[in-house]
């Protein structure tokens, strides 16, 4: 009786023994599943955005190449006017253009870069400095209120050797003592955000500066006086006012510059003595900003884009990382 008894108790235990083992292993698939289900998700969830992301890019590409057109367009149509001049009142300068897609919207902006001071002008092609430009940034410096770096530093970020240009310069041995180091270009800037490492440039200063400054790999191309904006119209000299620079702007507003000749016959420039160097009335270099829209998803692509003089048109760089904001009305829509 006793022996049925026992053996019955170690029946019922080995029973026991053999569920929990059963619960346990049903319990490490649940865990194996869930967590191979979780990784699947997050795996498919970046294919899902790498996919989006190429379908951005690949778009914003055409973007660009429809900017291409609109700039090779306006080339043709002065060509036929006989008359190479690049002005605000220009479709491609006034409004922005936007696409629908099946499952999202493509924005494109074209802006002027040829309005500004060119940084690589700094230092022309024989290595030394270029008082022109020189002279013209550190105008533009004080008109915007910027006194924290000096252009001297600028032209050692560029120029090819290790001397600072003068005690307010700033070469290899003024950056590597920064945390984290670095050295000093010693080429031309790549891109306006350079500015942020240049010696002295806070990021205050940087913003204030940046719209009025290009980093354009061709030197010598001048500025176009039709796109100036005011601080830089006051940079060409010390003598030109705030009040002057605007009444320059309302008569442009009014009726293009033609000629840089016609520009400098200004009432508002009688007596100072402005050269036409470093002036023109034509834009050779586009920054073409695209924002596409897709499957709720957002990418960005800025490119430079050079129009060479016969209107042949090249991607200079192109950069996914800043965000741009389409600012300009779009084309045939206008604000209520």
């Amino acid at each position: 009786m006793n022996k049925r008894l026992s053996l019955r108790r170690v029946g019922a235990s080995e029973r026991g023994v053999a569920l929990i083992m059963v619960l346990l292993a049903m319990a490490l698939v649940v865990m194996l599943a869930a967590g191979m289900t979780q990784h699947l998700s997050v795996r498919v969830y970046k294919a899902s955005h790498y996919l989006t992301q190429t379908q951005g890019y690949s778009i914003a590409l055409g973007a660009e190449a429809l900017a291409k057109q609109i700039l090779y367009q306006d080339y043709q149509d002065d060509k036929k006017a006989s008359s190479f001049v690049d002005s605000p009142e220009e479709a491609w300068s006034r409004y922005s253009a936007v696409l629908p897609l099946d499952d999202g919207v493509v924005e494109v902006q074209i802006d002027d870069l040829s309005g500004r001071i060119n940084l690589n002008d700094l230092v022309n092609p024989a290595g030394r400095v270029d008082k022109v430009t020189h002279d013209r940034l550190v105008r533009l410096l004080q008109v915007i209120g910027i006194t924290s770096v000096n252009v001297d530093a600028m032209v050692d970020w560029i120029d090819d050797n290790d001397e600072t240009v003068s005690a307010y310069g700033a070469e290899d041995g003024r950056y590597l003592s920064q945390n984290p180091p670095y050295r000093a270009a010693n080429q031309p800037f790549t891109s306006v955000s350079e500015l942020r490492l240049i010696d002295g440039m806070t990021e205050d200063d940087y913003r204030a500066l940046a719209p009025y400054v290009a980093a354009l790999p061709v030197a010598g191309s001048g500025i176009n006086v039709n796109m100036a904006s005011g601080p830089v119209i006051q940079s060409l000299s010390p003598q030109i006012t705030a009040t002057q620079a605007e009444a320059v702007l309302a008569q442009r507003k009014s009726s293009r510059f033609d000629t840089v000749q016609a520009f400098l016959a200004l009432p508002q420039f009688a007596g100072l003595g402005l050269k036409a160097a470093g002036l023109s009335v034509q834009s050779h270099f586009f920054e073409v900003a695209s924002r596409v829209t897709v499957d709720n998803r957002v990418a960005h692509l800025v490119s430079v884009v050079y129009r060479a003089p016969d209107g042949a048109l090249s991607t200079v760089r192109r950069d996914t990382g800043q965000k741009n904001r389409i600012t300009k009305e779009p084309f045939g829509v206008s604000k209520s």
